[in-house]
């Protein structure tokens, strides 16, 4: 199968830094540091803060608003008879804030969905949105974006990021339930959803996104991602309309446990439709009248040639074609190598697999093998443009690329 390796490559920007927390420090220590500033006079301050500024304050967007919020998180250790102003207010805040490299390890595990502003797109060209994992110091993942164009003759051109990094007001709801919101101002590149609830505390990991068209015909972004919270995984789900607004719901049901839950981009039958690995060697599939609660499962695939003995998955959403439904899989292989496979489903009835093809069409060359975790290519979902599956994918837990192959030579040799 002819399948073409871009030479269009996301490397991780270490230069792309959010502002985090230090601490929380031990109550004598918060006092000391506190007290220390107060000490200073007030010709002391401003030219400590000024330094501050100079050199942070082309970095963020925020860092007076934010250098307020940290003060306020530890005012409790200023005496209650102490007047402020404000910049020993922000002084102090800058003494418990630190910066975080988001991309400092990795920039991998993609998916990709088509931008729902199609304004200025010349015909023939599409404009896509990308996610990625990016992770940190400490492996600490989170989800940043990317846009790109796609032209007529599948030349893929990556739009400029921004040099900021920003993460969104926030509000709680219930079990580890939460919305969140970005200003409209900001670029899509420059929003970030970092870890915010206990339960992800350590990481939102391979967030699989999909196009999902209701019934009445609106169109609402999901996304089935891991919470990690340094020992226990939790399947979560995040859906958007606009990329600005978000919120993020704890997934409930039996069958709501392992990784690697993808939607399909709408419902069949009547019911909603998920694909997932509940014995973490095999590919399932579920259907539920809730898209919230998941409670039974039903095996379609398990593992059955030498490049993916150890285990298969899949690699994002099911992509609808008139033949069937495309998914993309990935399999592991001897020394742990990951590749990328394919099958197909029925239409009507998902449940069944009607091809299956005995080689993965992607499997790490030489250029991709080194990385984070050697031997493995990995996608969280591709997308069809102009009868090409675009494959977004990981090169060893490190970059990503793209690959292309033509939709028609994947069907025919499933097909047959």
């Amino acid at each position: 199968m002819n399948i073409k390796r871009t030479d269009t490559i996301l490397k991780p920007d270490i230069k792309r830094v959010i502002l985090r927390p230090f601490g929380p420090l031990s109550d004598s220590r918060n006092k000391r540091i506190i007290n220390s500033v107060l000490s200073l006079s007030e010709a002391e301050i401003e030219k400590e803060l000024e330094r501050v500024f100079i050199e942070f304050g082309n970095r963020h967007r925020n860092l007076k608003e934010y250098l307020l919020e940290r003060f306020a998180e530890v005012e409790t250790h200023v005496a209650q008879n102490k007047s402020l102003n404000i910049n020993c207010k922000l002084l102090i805040g800058s003494y418990f804030t630190m910066e975080y490299s988001i991309e400092a390890a990795a920039l991998f595990n993609p998916s990709m969905v088509k931008h729902p502003d199609q304004s200025g797109m010349p015909e023939g060209s599409e404009r896509f949105v990308l996610s990625l994992r990016a992770t940190g110091e400490g492996h600490i993942s989170s989800i940043t974006f990317r846009t790109c164009v796609i032209d007529e003759n599948t030349n893929i051109k990556l739009e400029e990021h921004s040099n900021f990094v920003t993460s969104p007001n926030v509000k709680t709801l219930l079990n580890s339930s939460y919305e969140c919101s970005f200003s409209s101002d900001m670029d899509i590149s420059e929003r970030l959803l970092f870890p915010y609830s206990p339960d992800e505390s350590n990481g939102i990991e391979d967030a699989r996104f999909v196009t999902f068209t209701d019934e009445n015909g609106d169109v609402t972004y999901y996304a089935t991602y891991t919470a990690y919270d340094g020992k226990n995984i939790s399947p979560k789900l995040l859906e958007t309309t606009d990329f600005l607004n978000f919120k993020i719901s704890t997934l409930s049901g039996k069958e709501v446990f392992n990784k690697g839950m993808a939607l399909f981009p709408k419902k069949i039958n009547g019911k909603y439709v998920m694909l997932g690995r509940q014995d973490a060697e095999s590919n399932y599939i579920m259907f539920s009248d809730s898209l919230y609660h998941w409670n039974s499962k039903e095996i379609i695939q398990e593992p059955a040639y030498t490049w993916e003995l150890l285990q298969i998955g899949n690699c994002g959403s099911p992509i609808e074609t008139e033949k069937g439904w495309l998914v993309l899989t990935h399999g592991v292989g001897p020394i742990r190598k990951y590749s990328i496979g394919v099958f197909l489903l029925d239409l009507n009835d998902p449940s069944k697999v009607i091809g299956r093809l005995d080689k993965p069409i992607l499997s790490p060359d030489e250029t991709e093998r080194a990385g984070y975790v050697p031997n493995v290519v990995y996608s969280c979902g591709g997308a069809l443009h102009n009868n090409n599956v675009i494959i977004p994918y990981a090169m060893s837990d490190y970059a990503s690329s793209f690959a292309i192959v033509n939709v028609n030579d994947i069907l025919n040799e499933l097909v047959q």
